[in-house]
């Protein structure tokens, strides 16, 4: 007896995507490669895809990410933190006030923590910020035993300097008050 083929969306077959949309749901903060390195972004899984928000004010970096391009996303064990699949991703920009833009960004609004202005937020968004919308192409779950890891990139808002020498006796001091 022959096995019925897999039913697909899109490109991806059908199992392929029930593991893609409740891993990337499931997962706070995916990997998105667009052709540079990779970066963790934050995201939110609407209708069948991956929605970003960012390359504005304040907001996250989606670097050669560009509409009718392509992307790979990674995605994360939640309680591990491992790699659990990584896709192929069909990446179109929204346009602003579009319903698609609308239902995006509604979604993507929820999600956004510590937004300085969230009562203009969307609008901001839709004058000075980019939102894309990457669908799945491929999928795969062979994910091989190297290790990915890299140094983190350049960004002006890390900083390295020692801890203040007072510290440790503060939090010392704070330890025992309790006690």
């Amino acid at each position: 007896m022959t096995e019925p083929s897999a039913r697909s969306t899109g490109d991806v077959a059908l199992p392929d995507q029930a593991l893609v949309e409740e891993a990337t749901k499931k997962s706070g903060l995916v990997w998105v490669r667009g052709g540079g390195p990779a970066r963790a972004l934050w995201h939110v899984w609407h209708e069948g895809a991956l929605h970003l928000v960012g390359d504005g004010p304040g907001e996250q970096p989606l670097p050669q990410l560009v509409d009718g391009g392509t992307a790979e996303v990674t995605v994360r064990s939640k309680d591990k933190g491992g790699r659990l699949v990584v896709w192929t991703a069909a990446v179109s920009e929204l346009e602003p006030h579009a319903p698609a833009w609308e239902a995006a960004v509604a979604e993507l609004k929820g999600k956004r923590l510590n937004a300085p202005d969230a009562e203009v937020m969307t609008e901001r968004w839709a004058r000075e910020c980019r939102v894309l919308r990457l669908e799945p192409r491929a999928a795969t779950t062979d994910l091989g035993s190297t290790s990915l890891a890299e140094p983190p990139l350049p960004t002006p808002a890390t900083t390295r300097r020692p801890a203040p020498a007072g510290l440790p006796r503060l939090l010392v001091g704070r330890k025992k008050k309790r006690a």
